[in-house]
């Protein structure tokens, strides 16, 4: 047993950190969301839509962020065309939480494993809206493509990122660093 505490080690925190994490998450959304008497979706999401529309608003596109009526997304409209929805799965919540469970499981001084989750966090996050509005923009002007872009392409964007931080933080800052 001794020869796997490593591995052991690592997984009680991974998953100790990742149910926390999700533990807290969820009932933030349960508190966030609304469903009956009109939909409304988390704050957090929100955010990220309207983000996205002054991103986009900055390079020269007219875009509405819209809550959606029927559901719990925020519509994304350019030039008044429903081009794309972001949902709860499009905050980068979720990839965070799984990023800093991974950093905590590898970590290294409590200085480092938090500030390197914070700003690891921010980079993931921003770089989410970017790729939220450059989808946006492609299935606007591609419309045929959005299943590839949207299935294929776009995950593999953040989480080539968030895999990208992991290696950083393995290689230079982690316990684990060779």
């Amino acid at each position: 047993m001794k020869k796997h505490k490593n591995i052991v080690v690592f997984l009680i925190k991974f998953f100790a950190t990742y149910f926390i994490l999700v533990t807290i998450y969820n009932f933030y959304l349960q508190n966030s969301q609304q469903k009956e008497g009109g939909f409304k979706t988390a704050s957090i999401t929100t955010l990220v839509a309207h983000q996205t529309e002054s991103l986009l608003e900055f390079f020269g596109y007219h875009v509405d962020a819209l809550q959606h009526k029927k559901e719990l997304s925020v519509k994304l409209l350019i030039e008044n065309q429903y081009t794309a929805r972001v949902i709860e799965g499009c905050n980068s919540i979720s990839v965070i939480i799984l990023f800093i469970a991974f950093i905590v499981a590898f970590s290294g001084s409590i200085k480092a494993t938090v500030l390197f989750s914070l700003f690891g966090a921010l980079f993931i996050y921003t770089i989410n809206v970017v790729r939220i509005a450059f989808l946006t923009v492609l299935i606007y002007k591609y419309p045929e493509r959005q299943e590839f872009l949207h299935n294929l392409v776009f995950p593999a964007i953040i989480y080539g990122c968030v895999f990208l931080l992991w290696v950083i933080w393995v290689n230079k800052f982690s316990n684990y660093k060779k």
